[in-house]
């Protein structure tokens, strides 16, 4: 099989050429061409602006043979670890050539990738890198290999361009939102014949753009409290408490500010925007990590335990005095062995009246307040806000753990012959 893996977002030209060059090594091999199409969120975590059955259409119209539909990642996982998912399936699928398009040397790339690949982890790759997600495929193929025995042959062909300049899918969907839901004559020269009937169709029946459902968005960012806004992953504690401060929302531009203000870039955003349409929760993520992790499509630098593993070494080293980035930049360096703590008690800040109402058992949810304060909230038939006690490397290392982005916690209120705690439990 030749796979290619894309958005098509609608199908341009550029891509044409991809599916050109899988039916040029399919007459070679006798192979058919299979398109990885992702589904229900683009790989930049974003809503589609042409539905799933229309893009499908436009790449069998564009000579592809088949289409395999990838879906339920985009709105829970970063590319880090979808890449290697989707790299998986495609080698356990029988896919043996893969086609993408760079303007940058495969010297370059199969360099970097090797380098990536070595240390086992797929994010932080660099932005002033040229075709920066082809690097990360290259690497991640390297990285499979060594449990496959087997990788995907890549084949690289340059992308094409237009007046100097590559064709940008994001471009062509802002010229036609730009040109009230019509395709201008210069895009229309970006297009296939067949893409352009197969848009004009789904623009005339409505399905064109794709929009977020900002109702589920804003009713959640509205109404949930900060401890249920802590379980909802890729919010840490500034995305939340800058969602608490800005309620009430009504529009996405109110919505892209609050992240803003929490020192969110765009990617992130996304990813959150997404996780709070669809409510996922960090629980979600860790379950889908170890699965893929379990089944050797994540490597074990990229793990959740050794996400927790970091946080903890990261918080004894701050105890010790050392700068947090530099002992980030240790843990990532020499993978020390650590047994990161799971589970902790913390006290309580308690009134009279609060105290005789608290039971061995009832649910607390975890967060950190509008000054910076780890909290905690008791919502079981009575309304509980209490400071959380804790020894200084625990309050570094939970804090950590907020800001992880995936990692869950919660915490029950713990019944003891001093008083009453908080058992908090993490992962």
């Amino acid at each position: 099989m030749i796979g290619i893996s894309a958005d098509f977002d609608p199908v341009h030209l550029g891509h044409v050429r991809l599916i050109e060059k899988g039916r040029e090594i399919a007459d070679e091999t006798g192979d058919e061409v299979v398109i990885y199409l992702n589904k229900d969120f683009s790989a930049n975590h974003a809503p589609f602006f042409v539905p799933y059955h229309a893009r499908k259409e436009m790449a069998l119209a564009a000579g592809a043979d088949r289409v395999v539909p990838i879906e339920g990642l985009h709105y829970r996982l970063t590319l880090a670890y979808t890449v290697p998912i989707r790299i998986a399936m495609m080698i356990e699928d029988g896919v043996v050539d893969y086609v993408d398009a760079a303007n940058v040397s495969p010297d370059l790339i199969i360099r970097k990738a090797r380098d990536f690949a070595s240390r086992g982890i797929f994010s932080g790759i660099a932005r002033e890198l040229p075709n920066r997600n082809v690097i990360r495929w290259f690497a991640v193929n390297e990285f499979l290999y060594g449990k496959y025995g087997r990788k995907m042959r890549f084949h690289i062909i340059p992308e094409l361009t237009v007046n100097g300049s590559k064709i940008s899918g994001r471009e062509i969907r802002q010229r036609i939102i730009e040109n009230d839901m019509e395709i201008p004559e210069d895009v229309q020269k970006l297009l296939p014949e067949t893409t352009v009937k197969i848009l004009e169709r789904e623009i005339d029946r409505g399905t064109v753009p794709g929009r977020r459902d900002l109702e589920a968005i804003t009713g959640r960012m509205n109404n949930l409290s900060q401890a249920d806004l802590m379980k909802i992953a890729y919010l840490n504690a500034d995305a939340v408490n800058s969602i608490i401060k800005n309620r009430r929302y009504y529009r996405e531009n109110q919505i892209w500010a609050a992240f803003r203000r929490a020192g969110y870039g765009p990617v992130l955003t996304r990813l959150a925007m997404s996780s709070l349409e669809m409510n996922v929760e960090r629980s979600e993520v860790k379950d889908l990590i170890d699965h893929y992790t379990v089944k050797g499509w994540i490597p074990p630098e990229q793990s959740t335990e050794s996400v927790m593993k970091r946080a903890w070494f990261v918080s004894e080293k701050v105890r010790e005095g050392m700068d947090s980035r530099e002992a980030n930049r240790i843990f990532m360096e020499k993978r020390p062995d650590v047994t990161p703590i799971r589970s902790f008690e913390a006290g309580l800040n308690l009134r009279k009246h609060e105290v005789k109402v608290l039971r061995d058992g009832m649910d607390a949810g975890i967060y950190v307040d509008r000054q910076g304060v780890l909290s905690c909230q008791i919502r079981d038939g009575v309304k509980i806000r209490s400071p959380l006690h804790l020894r200084a490397q625990l309050a570094t290392y939970l804090r950590f753990i907020i800001d992880s982005h995936i990692i869950p916690l919660h915490g029950k209120v713990l019944r003891k012959k001093e008083g009453f705690r908080i058992l908090i439990d993490i992962g």
